[in-house]
């Protein structure tokens, strides 16, 4: 054990697992931005029966929640890294086919992914407002955008940040998939130094740790938020 923990130390791996943590919370942060906007937005279409808009969100969620994660983004790599590379070399830019692509591809993956669970989690949130603050609001001739922005988007946001907070676990780990399309992600970093050093126990340990560290300073970020977000709802 001890010559395993010198050589991750000598060796140089403990950097290497740190930059594959950074890109971790890049990805997991990235793909989380990516799935609130298409959370928000189709939440919004389908809590407003927007028809026919709301059929294909149902689908979408469908088919998204429905499917193994890794053959969302096995399907949305392979189909189209052939012909993004062939772009790509043809305007010079080779490389980021090589290296960038993969970064590109896994937050579009695994924010198509968020993006799914996060607009369940936000109609859920805009059918917990009673509607009797809405139809209040409307009684006394306050306009749509400002009934929005004072009496909705602040109840959504507050009921909301739970199922967020979820949602968010889900895609830090998540991130871990994205290895497949050779990103050097944290999952990736102690794969390749397990196999360097014959110590898989001790890199794949050290991976826990870091993941169970990034979700716990995270699950504090978001414990922090809904405290803000209830006090403001009693003032």
């Amino acid at each position: 054990m001890e010559f395993g923990l010198l050589q991750v130390w000598q060796g140089g791996w403990i950097t290497a697992i740190l930059r594959g943590a950074a890109i971790t919370v890049a990805v997991g942060a990235a793909s989380m931005f990516a799935g609130a906007v298409i959370g928000v937005i189709c939440g919004l279409l389908k809590w407003g029966r927007v028809f026919p808009l709301t059929l294909l969100i149902d689908a979408y969620t469908s088919l998204v929640r429905g499917v193994p994660e890794l053959l969302i983004i096995y399907l949305l790599f392979f189909s189209s890294v052939e012909f993004v590379t062939k772009v790509a070399t043809a305007f010079g830019y080779a490389g980021f086919a090589q290296s960038g692509y993969a970064f590109v591809i896994a937050v579009v993956a695994i924010g198509t992914i968020s993006g799914a669970y996060s607009t369940e989690v936000i109609r859920g949130a805009l059918a917990s407002i009673p509607a009797g603050h809405i139809e209040a609001a409307r009684a006394l001739g306050l306009p749509g955008r400002r009934i929005f922005r004072r009496i909705i988007a602040p109840q959504m946001l507050r009921i909301a940040v739970p199922g967020m907070n979820n949602v968010w676990q889900a895609t830090i780990k998540d991130t871990a998939l994205v290895s497949v399309v050779g990103l050097q992600e944290l999952l990736r970093a102690a794969f390749v130094g397990a196999g360097s050093t014959r110590h898989p126990f001790i890199f794949f340990l050290i991976a826990a740790v870091v993941y169970l560290l990034i979700t716990l300073v995270s699950q504090a970020g978001f414990d922090t938020a809904e405290r803000v977000f209830k006090l403001r709802a009693r003032k």
